[in-house]
């Protein structure tokens, strides 16, 4: 009544209440999925930028390489094509001002030699704009005619090339009105980029010119887009790829979790509630022999009427000395150390513990004895499991019907038993309670039985199935597993005991 009661009392509609159930209901699942979702997405957001901030670094950085490389080596082959000394190099040919300084080369040679450089890098590929700057920051030959002779004296990066003899190179998307020097031809569509390329003296200690050239170059930039798109493509698949890993495993993780916590649950009530059987078993033991001596001893002086009365006490003190050693079987602590045993002998014992009562309800057995591997179990604990079943099987059929037992080998390593009547049989709702301890369809039944079985089968890496259908019988199928190579020991039978 107490606990009925509890039940029916609303619980406390506070604060701090309603916080503890929200903490009690924490869900593992959904709070990874979002925390790993977010953080994968982060992860691979950030790797996907950086790679493709890379990429283009290092494919702006290898064109401009090239470019630069490639200007100067047609520098050195115009020189060389021209006839002009070694002792000279294009970068002190460029500047028209200084014809008159380098009386050593010929006049039309220098001309025509100038004049096939600038050819050459005004029709390189993918050029917007070619400038050629003297030492001064003049410009002194340019594409767009506009420039020549405008002198440019704030560009950081021109001063660098000058000061430092490398070739500078910067990528933009949109042309800086900032810098007076970007005057393109023609709009760029994508990316272009401007490179510095310093042009030296004889023994490369001074830099004499800068050839400024501005390109957009179509093909790296499909290139790039390419990458982009298998980089980001990549990311996307291995960030989904790592997330759904995860989440199958956190999903495992929390439904075994959630398995091990409800397992936990019934371990626990379980444990309180045979504590408590236990206590009043063994407190009900010595009344009930006790009782039963009496009604003995009465019995053998009372009179007819009486007899039949006391017969009756006695039969129910019996039972309930049955509901006894089935509560003290069930709550015993199981040893898993399990035996070789033999299964046809262990149902012979059983057949012959219930002859009488087979006879008594005008049950008709089938039961064909055959050799069979011996199973793992224990000779005890197996004897309580076919009592339990053939208890059921003749109590289901007080009016005759027929019990069958039959034997089979699934697979190598297995044995499988099973026990059929033709019995009331059960309801859809009562199979899935029929496992649970306490759960009874039979008058004055304990409900320990059929749980004692399952129990005792998983202990030795067994299994039960139950079927059942109602006016038509229940079958109860044991799987065994096969005792091999010695490894349970010495064979027993499983005898009553």
């Amino acid at each position: 009544m107490q606990r009925l009661e509890a039940q029916k009392t609303p619980a406390p509609d506070t604060p701090a209440a309603m916080g503890k159930s929200w903490r009690e209901q924490f869900n593992l699942l959904r709070w990874f999925s979002l925390a790993s979702f977010f953080i994968i997405a982060a992860v691979a957001v950030g790797l996907g930028y950086i790679s493709t901030r890379f990429v283009v670094t290092e494919s702006v950085e290898r064109d401009a390489l090239l470019t630069a490389q490639f200007v100067q080596a047609i520098g050195a082959a115009e020189i060389r094509h021209a006839g002009i000394t070694p002792a000279r190099t294009m970068g002190e040919m460029l500047d028209p001002r200084q014809d008159n300084n380098f009386p050593d080369v010929d006049p039309g040679a220098h001309a025509a030699a100038r004049a096939e450089f600038l050819d050459h890098v005004e029709h390189l590929p993918d050029v917007l704009l070619a400038t050629v700057y003297a030492l001064d920051r003049t410009v002194i030959w340019s594409t767009n005619p506009e420039l020549i002779g405008v002198k440019f004296e704030d560009d950081d990066e021109l001063d660098e090339s000058f000061e430092m003899k490398v070739a500078v190179s910067s990528s933009y998307h949109k042309i800086d009105d900032e810098k007076p020097e970007q005057q393109l031809l023609r709009e760029p569509k994508y990316l272009f980029i401007e490179n510095y390329i310093p042009m030296f003296n004889a023994d490369k200690s001074k830099v004499i010119a800068m050839v400024e050239i501005y390109k957009e170059p179509a093909d790296l930039v499909d290139r790039i887009d390419r990458g982009f798109a298998s980089i980001w493509a990549a990311t996307c698949f291995g960030g989904a790829a790592i997330f759904l890993a995860l989440f199958w495993i956190v999903r495992r993780a929390a439904k075994l979790l959630q398995s091990q916590q409800q397992q936990l649950i019934s371990n626990e009530t379980f444990v309180a509630l045979g504590e408590m059987s236990s206590a009043v078993a063994h407190s009900l033991r010595n009344p009930l022999a006790t009782i039963r001596s009496s009604a003995e001893l009465a019995q053998e002086i009372a009179s007819p009427g009486a007899q039949r009365n006391i017969g009756d006490i006695i039969s129910q003190v019996d039972r309930m000395s049955r509901w006894v050693r089935e509560l003290l079987v069930s709550l015993r602590p199981m040893n898993d150390d399990g035996e070789a045993v033999d299964l046809v002998m262990a149902v012979e014992d059983t057949f012959g513990a219930f002859d009488a009562l087979i006879k008594r309800s005008g049950v008709e057995v089938r039961f064909s004895p055959q050799n069979c591997a011996p199973v793992v179990s224990q000779k005890v604990l197996l004897t309580q499991i076919l009592n339990s079943l053939f208890a059921n099987a003749l109590e289901a059929m007080p009016k005759g019907g027929v019990l069958s037992v039959e034997f089979e080998s699934p697979q190598p390593d297995r044995v499988r038993l099973t026990v059929s009547d033709t019995g009331k049989g059960m309801s859809a709702q009562q199979q899935l309670l029929v496992f649970k301890p306490f759960f009874t369809t039979k008058q004055g039944g304990l409900g320990v039985g059929l749980a004692l079985v399952k129990r005792i089968m998983e202990r030795f890496e067994g299994s039960v199935v139950l079927t059942s259908r109602e006016q038509e019988g229940t079958r109860v199928s044991l799987n065994f597993k096969v005792a091999s190579g010695g490894e349970y020991g010495t064979q027993h039978s499983a005898g009553r005991g």
